[in-house]
């Protein structure tokens, strides 16, 4: 529903002569005019800021509770997307992904799918207006995104609607032509957009057709065109100006221009609603207190992120399909085994790997993995204290490949951080590492949690704090864990007479007495968790298939 687009990647190059003084920074290629008055900008602000402070304190509170956390709020005021890849859905999307609360009021409802815009009903004025009021006089607002504002009415009640309910913050995205080319807005509301919202906005973020729509159909076809138009633009009162140069003819290059600071960037297909997501994207960041310039640079990270993951993905049959906000499509297609709820039996035959064994045995912790699960391990837990992150991670990632190839769930053992960068199925905790409800807030709900547990009251608190299963033990003594307290037999009974959860043992368990744990007759032990037993031999995958042989007698036996 928005602006032409945009970013894939950025490249520090290509320094265009908007501006003689250069600003290292990372990934962002950026020049300052010194003309650009950032102090206006931030008193400006400031003095909005202190409005917005004793309007909320003046306003009538019918629940008050200091104890509750106030949460980063934006208003999105925009029309509606049949298609769902740009307007207010790309919008809440945005925000959701940014971690800001997304309230809404429609302006338009849109027949529009990847190809084009099918039709358009404007919502009328008295109920744009009735929404506005709703939301602003209750949910304190912090962030105002503007997008689709189809009449000359809707832009007036958005403007008086401020000036009764301040904000912190105004990002206007001046929609007037879809990304298909459909018109969205007439030429009539210009002269609005310009005496109305611009002279409110902290940052107006249009398009080259916009921007040149806004400057009297200006022609805008260089990067010396873009600098002029986000000057010209900035002297109508917006505080900041993002130009994006999408469609710029004359540049290989997508090419940003942020008062006088040159984005390189470049086109991908998947750039339907990027312009409403931009925008949403620098509201949310505002929202959480960055200021303008840390904003862009966090929405254009943002974007680039979701491009380039969203490239392979086919929605739609236009040619500028829409793409994933959240980095989940993808995932859930290639892990699609995943679906069904964790099954406890799949604890049966644990195998948990060990980096000292496998450089002790000259292998890989992917070959060590990929003969354990050929040998009938059932789950497999990456243990690996001694490898440095990125080995360790590049290593993840091989391994959910071929566990996911084979049907089986990996986890990581105490690394979250690990687990999410390789999309592992979840991860295994010990009493001293993060507690099980924060690593589930963490990961979401579809991911395995595991929590180690020695006595009954640590495995009801696992319980409660959402875990799917706990690991229990040592059992036996065992070499790989230093000063570990062992349970016995007994203790291992007692914690799963009065777990909630299912449970494997664990600690110097191994063939000799692997039956003899199975055998202590309680329902919900449902296997045992091997290192030594598996790791620390010649062949993997020969200790395997006779460990799991053993399982199974002693299984079949107990039934």
């Amino acid at each position: 529903m928005a602006s032409e687009i945009l970013s894939s990647s950025f490249f520090n190059k290509n320094v265009f002569p908007c501006s003689p003084i250069p600003v290292a920074s990372q990934g962002f290629a950026q020049y300052r005019i010194s003309r650009l008055h950032f102090a206006n900008s931030r008193s400006n602000r400031s003095f909005r800021t202190k409005i917005f402070t004793v309007m909320q304190e003046d306003r009538p509170s019918t629940v008050k509770d200091d104890s509750k956390m106030k949460i980063p709020h934006v208003l999105t005021v925009a029309g509606s997307d049949s298609g769902a890849g740009a307007g207010i859905q790309a919008d809440l999307k945005a925000c959701a992904a940014r971690g800001v609360y997304c309230s809404t009021v429609i302006t338009a409802v849109t027949a529009q799918n990847t190809v084009g815009v099918q039709g358009v009903n404007i919502v009328p004025e008295d109920f744009v207006a009735e929404q506005l009021k709703s939301v602003l006089s209750d949910m304190h607002v912090d962030v105002v995104k503007t997008g689709m504002l189809p009449t000359i009415g809707i832009v007036k009640v958005l403007h008086h609607s401020l000036k009764e309910f301040p904000v912190q913050a105004l990002v206007v995205d001046p929609v007037m032509v879809s990304t298909s080319g459909d018109v969205l807005a007439g030429p009539s509301i210009l002269a609005a957009f310009r005496e109305e919202l611009l002279p409110m906005a902290d940052i107006v973020t249009p398009n080259l057709k916009e921007a040149s729509a806004l400057l009297g159909g200006l022609q805008l076809e260089t990067v010396s065109d873009m600098c002029t138009a986000a000057k010209l633009i900035h002297d109508m009162g917006p505080r900041n100006v993002l130009v994006k140069g999408g469609d710029l003819p004359s540049s290989l290059d997508a090419v940003d221009i942020f008062f006088d600071a040159v984005l390189i960037t470049h086109k991908t297909r998947n750039t339907h609603g990027t312009g409403c997501t931009l925008a949403s994207c620098i509201a949310a960041e505002l929202a959480k207190g960055s200021q303008i310039l840390s904003a862009v640079k966090a929405a254009k990270h943002y974007i680039e992120t979701a491009l380039d993951y969203s490239k392979d993905i086919a929605i739609g049959n236009g040619f500028q399909g829409p793409f994933d906000h959240l980095l989940k499509l993808k995932s859930n297609i290639r892990n699609s085994f995943r679906k069904q709820a964790f099954n406890p039996a799949n604890l049966f035959l644990y195998a948990v790997t060990d980096s000292g064994m496998n450089k002790k045995w000259g292998r890989s912790i992917t070959e060590a993995v990929k003969a354990a699960i050929e040998g009938g391990a059932t789950i497999v837990q990456l243990r690996e204290k001694d490898a440095e992150t990125r080995d360790f991670l590049e290593a993840a990632k091989a391994c959910v490949e071929i566990c996911h190839s084979h049907g089986v769930s990996l986890l990581i053992n105490d690394r979250i951080d690990v687990a999410l960068a390789c999309d592992a199925d979840g991860v295994h905790v010990g009493q001293s590492d993060i507690p099980a409800r924060v690593v589930r807030t963490l990961l979401g709900p579809e991911k395995i949690i595991g929590v180690s547990c020695k006595t009954p009251e640590q495995a009801q608190k696992a319980w409660i704090d959402g875990a799917d299963y706990i690991g229990c033990g040592g059992v036996y003594p065992t070499n790989t864990k230093a000063n570990n307290i062992t349970v016995g037999l007994d203790g291992l009974k007692t914690v799963c007479l009065a777990s909630k959860l299912p449970v494997v043992a664990i600690g110097g368990i191994n063939a000799s007495n692997a039956r003899t744990v199975m055998e202590i007759g309680v329902p919900n032990l449902k296997g045992v968790a091997v290192v030594s037993a598996l790791f620390d031999r010649e062949c993997v995958l020969t200790e395997t298939q006779k460990l799991h042989a053993d399982l199974t007698q002693a299984a079949a036996m107990a039934k």
